[in-house]
């Protein structure tokens, strides 16, 4: 059978992890394979402990003002365990990330939820870029950036708002320039790639 990614590697169940989610996905927007385009994921701090990040799979998403994209991934990792004699657990991961590009440069920022170790950290080294026009984002989200002003600038209120109404604990950010990526470290899953698809769609419109 042929299936719209790569099933080199692929177990069973993870295949069919995908192509659901490739066909839910197809039923709620137009779609097309983008063919080989290199979107330098090794660039991006998310990934940055990861042996190697592949493509399996990247879809256009042709419903939005600009194009944005639907990427499903294949991380590969190593970890050691133990300090004497450390054993390697070489293990792979699949996950879906969505990409977007934003029309003003952002500079280099990561956007996840807040939590109270971020507030503790925030009372005593002041690292975060707080909107005091928008006190409901920055009690939310924890923004890291690289350059105040322009990430001031990019991060309007349009694009809090879209940020906003994507509300999930384990969802990160990430921009370098005009190039935002979203995702989270847990396994592909149809509901929630649809999710992902639908926030860059709005980026892509809005922002």
């Amino acid at each position: 059978m042929d299936y719209p990614f790569d099933t080199v590697g692929l177990t069973s169940e993870t295949i069919d992890t995908f192509d659901d989610t490739y066909k839910l996905l197809k039923s709620k927007f137009r779609i097309e394979h983008t063919g080989n385009i290199d979107f330098h994921l090794e660039d991006f701090e998310v990934f940055r402990e990861c042996e190697n990040v592949n493509l399996k799979g990247s879809y256009v998403i042709k419903n939005a003002r600009t194009d944005c994209y639907i990427l499903f991934v294949e991380i590969h990792k190593i970890k050691k365990s133990g300090s004497k004699l450390p054993t390697l657990y070489d293990y792979y991961e699949y996950q879906s990330w969505a990409l977007a590009y934003l029309k003003k440069d952002c500079g280099r920022a990561l956007i996840r939820s807040e939590t109270l170790a971020d507030k503790l950290i925030e009372l005593v080294h002041p690292v975060e870029l707080d909107f005091d026009d928008d006190k409901a984002f920055s009690d939310t989200f924890y923004v890291l950036v690289n350059d105040r002003y322009k990430a001031g600038s990019a991060m309007n209120r349009d694009f809090r708002n879209v940020v906003m109404d994507m509300r999930h604990e384990d969802v990160i950010i990430e921009i370098i320039g005009h190039t935002l990526i979203i995702g989270h470290k847990k396994p592909i899953m149809p509901e929630t790639t649809v999710k992902l698809a639908e926030f860059v769609a709005r980026i892509a419109s809005n922002c």
